[in-house]
């Protein structure tokens, strides 16, 4: 029996694909997205500056756009952050929204959203539960699963006005959270578990006036999100920047990105890095000008 002789260059071939093979994995677990939220007004025609959202949006396009934006919540009007973002970033760059306070109780906001998450959404992987099938949804991006919730929904409508983790969104999102095979999970939700005080002033907002308003229901949503390994909850709500882990959850509060709007915190973006398993988080705020940003701080989350 004769045995196979590889060739030099056949060797060699094989060589190349397989490096090839493994570059492309790695490329494909690496790759960084963008978070602003809470600009409210701030981004409507009369702040067409760069001492608000404007500026935050020019910013992070010098520092170089992640692949798509997400904003946990008090986005309204979103038609002006939407146009704000294409004229800026670009109608290629695709804007993941979050309901928040300001959108529940605002009717135009709402049927705008519902419009807006009703057409097709870029990898989208569920659809939320009867009533809220567009404002809640969950999407896959590379290694990566995003459980986005609407904590203004009560399994009847979308739009209540008091933020909570209703009985209905708990049992979608424990579904989700079953059928999702990414390694690496966000849950995005307006409200924080727990608020904390600015990162860098210690300014604090909405003390007690969060999900822990509701103990009993944020002890189930924090029990499930430690029991899928969910890598980390980002939310807004309190316009101040804080990363800390909470009863050992990730919550990473994105702050304000309103500029000069909000002159109790300095305005931010964040930039949240993925690399295979590894999980970074980069904090960009404003000078004093309020137009131009710095990066802050980073965060390693584990």
């Amino acid at each position: 029996m004769k045995k196979a002789i590889l060739s030099f260059s056949t060797i060699l071939l094989m060589l190349v694909m397989i490096i090839g093979c493994s570059t492309l994995t790695q490329d494909d677990d690496k790759f960084t997205f963008d978070v602003t939220c809470d600009m409210r007004q701030y981004a409507g025609p009369e702040y067409q500056d760069s001492t608000y959202f404007l500026g935050s949006l020019i910013a992070l396009k010098k520092v170089g756009l992640g692949e798509f934006m997400v904003s946990p919540g008090d986005i309204d009007p979103p038609w002006h952050i939407k146009n704000s973002i294409d004229s800026v970033l670009g109608s290629d760059y695709y804007w993941y929204p979050v309901v928040g306070n300001h959108e529940a109780e605002t009717v135009e906001d709402m049927q705008y959203l519902r419009e807006y998450l009703s057409k097709d959404i870029p990898h989208l992987t569920k659809r939320g539960p009867v009533n809220a099938t567009e404002t809640m949804y969950s999407f896959d991006f590379k290694n990566v699963h995003f459980s986005v919730i609407n904590q203004y929904y009560d399994g009847v409508c979308d739009d209540t006005l008091d933020g909570d983790i209703s009985e209905q969104t708990l049992a979608w999102l424990k579904e989700d959270l079953e059928e999702n095979k990414k390694p690496v999970t966000f849950v995005l939700g307006h409200e924080p578990i727990v608020s904390l005080p600015d990162i860098e002033n210690g300014r604090h907002r909405h003390k007690g006036d969060n999900l822990d308003k509701y103990p009993e229901n944020s002890i189930k949503f924090q029990k499930l999100l430690r029991e899928y390994n969910v890598r980390a909850y980002l939310c807004g709500h309190t316009h101040n920047l804080s990363v800390a882990k909470l009863n050992g959850i990730w919550q990473i509060d994105a702050g304000h990105a309103r500029g000069i709007g909000d002159q109790g915190a300095r305005s931010t973006f964040l930039k949240v890095n993925i690399d295979g398993n590894s999980v970074t988080v980069d904090a960009y705020r404003s000078l004093e000008n309020w137009k131009d940003y710095e990066l802050t701080h980073s965060f390693v989350i584990d």
